[in-house]
């Protein structure tokens, strides 16, 4: 207790370094906290970019290829799912819902997706979050089309506009269904997901826009109106992939097996969060790298506590003598500049950690809605409790060094006048 008091005194007398110190050490602890929290929420919503669903359903293909289309609408597919295959898989008894997605298309860049209705009803990301409105409604007409929130802010959509889709991929595009556009039903509200970049139209529409079309090119004087093509069996005939849900969680696995050994047609199943999990280890090596920098900042904080004592300690070689007089032994000079070196670890981390969670709650709802990134505020895990205490053990062996330099300073090296 008498060092402890020692040390609060020794750090008043002292408190502007000391104060800079801490400041250090927090910034540095809040660095790699903030990292930690950023890279779990990362992880997480990466996780539930798709929730609610149990098998996704396309052309044989590599399972990270069909979940980067299907999902993140990257890549093309190999090859298309016949409607009849698409139609007599949802009619089996263990699947509660079916959503089939048609992609292809593009607008100013954005990709454009084909489907039904059931897909702005059983799409869930956030595991229980469901796909809200931020104006208009569904589609409804068949040249209607609801855009994701990013799409409505990049390209200052509002409801009532019209865009016109290009056909295939690619910012710029010099083939367009022109005779054909679309008007904005909807804006949806920001998921943080691919959605917000998707241009959502119907199933019927994809196939209206397509009917002039054969082989990837318009048929040469050929051309249907917008009016005409209304009364045309608009039914489709394929389609990319779908979504399915399942009415037991039991049945995924059976009726995956089923899907792949499909006799009609080449198709494959995947589990959604296995998929995921198998990509994000392919891309999580970037939070290892975020996490190595941010032990670095906290090496260079400890650093810089045990450079501030050890430069110190030639301006406090007459306090350390004159406590060695009054009877201080060694063992206690050593325990005193180890015990202000722990004092100045424990509250820089805990300014740190204060500091952490003031940031996120401030952060949360700007990173919510801007990036759609989920940043939970929970209370420290038991690994980050552990990562804490190693951070105040090593801020006490920070002050090791310069602990043991004073412990061999002599009482006469302390009395004696340098010139």
């Amino acid at each position: 207790m008498i060092v402890l008091r020692l040390a609060l005194k020794s750090l008043a007398n002292r408190w502007l370094t000391a104060l800079l110190t801490v400041l250090a050490i927090a910034f540095s602890v809040m660095l790699l906290l903030g990292v930690e929290k950023v890279r779990v929420g990362a992880r997480q919503s990466f996780a539930d970019t798709i929730s609610g669903t149990d098998l996704i359903v396309g052309a044989r293909t590599g399972s990270l290829q069909l979940l980067l289309y299907s999902v993140f609408r990257i890549g093309n597919a190999t090859n298309n799912i016949t409607w009849a295959s698409f139609d007599e898989i949802q009619r089996q008894p263990e699947i509660a819902w079916a959503v089939p997605l048609s992609l292809g298309d593009s607008h100013r860049g954005f990709r454009v997706l084909g489907t039904t209705l059931d897909y702005f009803k059983h799409y869930r990301y956030r595991r229980t979050h469901g796909l809200e409105f931020a104006a208009g409604k569904p589609f409804s007409d068949l040249f209607d089309a609801v855009v994701g929130a990013e799409v409505a802010q990049a390209l200052g959509y509002k409801v009532g506009d019209k865009i016109v889709v290009a056909h295939g991929l690619g910012t710029v595009s010099f083939v367009e269904h022109g005779d054909k556009p679309f008007r904005v039903s909807g804006i949806l509200e920001r998921t943080g997901t691919p959605v917000d970049r998707t241009v959502h139209v119907s199933l019927e529409a994809i196939e209206a826009i397509h009917v002039d079309w054969q082989g990837g090119a318009q048929i040469p004087g050929q051309a249907t109106s917008a009016e005409e093509v209304r009364k045309l069996d608009l039914k489709p005939k394929a389609i990319t992939a779908a979504l399915l849900g399942l009415k037991s969680k039991l049945a995924t696995f059976r009726l995956q097996r089923a899907i792949n050994d499909y006799p009609r047609e080449a198709l494959v199943a995947i589990i959604p969060g296995a998929a995921l999990q198998e990509l994000w280890g392919l891309v999580g090596v970037a939070e290892t790298a975020l996490s190595a920098v941010s032990w670095m900042v906290v090496l260079t904080a400890l650093l810089g506590l045990a450079t501030m004592i050890l430069t110190t300690l030639n301006e406090r070689r007459r306090e350390m003598a004159i406590l060695r007089s009054v009877g201080a032994r060694p063992a206690t000079v050593l325990g005193l500049l180890s015990a202000e070196a722990g004092l100045l670890t424990l509250a820089g981390v805990l300014l740190g950690l204060a500091l952490t969670y003031i940031g996120l709650l401030l952060a949360r709802p700007f990173v919510d809605r801007v990036y759609g990134l989920h940043l939970a505020v929970d209370p420290p895990t038991w690994g980050e409790i552990l990562t804490l205490g190693l951070i105040v053990l090593a801020g006490i062996v920070a002050g090791l060094l310069p602990a043991l330099r004073a412990y061999r300073l002599s009482l006469a090296d302390g009395m004696t006048v340098r010139t």
